[in-house]
């Protein structure tokens, strides 16, 4: 063996840091959050565990990630589906139910990740474990839904209180987290259907104020 052959072994093997998040997304669809090991990502990939430390600071780090990539993608499209909307005849309407049902329109473009989106919420990954740059990545991406929920809330109804976005974010994270992602039926007809005119009838009235 040559010195450069023996060298060229004893090297860790070099990794892309999108494929490692490619494949913690696959585990973590198959597997759920408790399947995402460093030891099963470096089982999957050839990638050493210190090399996967190295990379993301931790376990916690390397959710974070995932969640943090699938999540621009995700919110760039919904906000796109809610421009689209926009113009209709009953367009408020139209923008909450786009808003709600981006996950599954997510899906039929073949991405994964939508089946991740909503499992879990920014709060639930911000851990001790994350460092500075990646709690303010969660909390960037958990501010810019909060936005979009605050607009649809002043689309449908003019206002912008708290009872009016909450009622705005079960339309747009609880409903679908229940009827399309929890269950995995992101690509269900039916659980479409139920979630369209589910959004609908809740936007036919505005929420009682807030001394009711």
């Amino acid at each position: 063996m040559t010195p450069e052959a023996r060298r060229s072994r004893g090297r860790p093997r070099r990794h892309d840091r999108a494929e490692l998040l490619d494949h913690t997304r696959d585990l973590w669809i198959e597997r759920g959050t408790a399947g995402v090991t460093i030891r099963a990502l470096s089982t999957a990939t050839g990638v050493s565990n210190g090399a996967i430390y190295n990379a993301f600071g931790s376990r916690d780090g390397l959710l974070a990630a995932v969640w943090v990539r699938e999540a621009v993608k995700f919110l760039e499209f919904q906000r796109s589906a809610v421009e689209k909307a926009r113009g209709t005849d009953d367009s408020a309407a139209d923008m909450v139910v786009a808003a709600a049902l981006a996950p599954a329109g997510l899906a039929d473009t073949g991405d994964p990740g939508a089946q991740l989106l909503l499992a879990v919420t920014a709060d639930d990954l911000a851990t001790s474990e994350l460092t500075g740059e990646q709690r303010s990545e969660l909390f960037a991406l958990k501010k810019s839904l909060g936005e979009l929920i605050i607009g649809l809330a002043d689309a449908v109804w003019g206002r912008r209180d708290h009872r009016a976005v909450t009622l705005i974010r079960h339309c747009v994270v609880e409903l679908p987290g229940t009827l399309l992602l929890r269950r995995g039926n992101v690509r269900d007809p039916l659980a479409r259907h139920a979630l369209e005119h589910a959004v609908r009838g809740i936007v036919t009235a505005p929420p009682p104020p807030a001394s009711a």
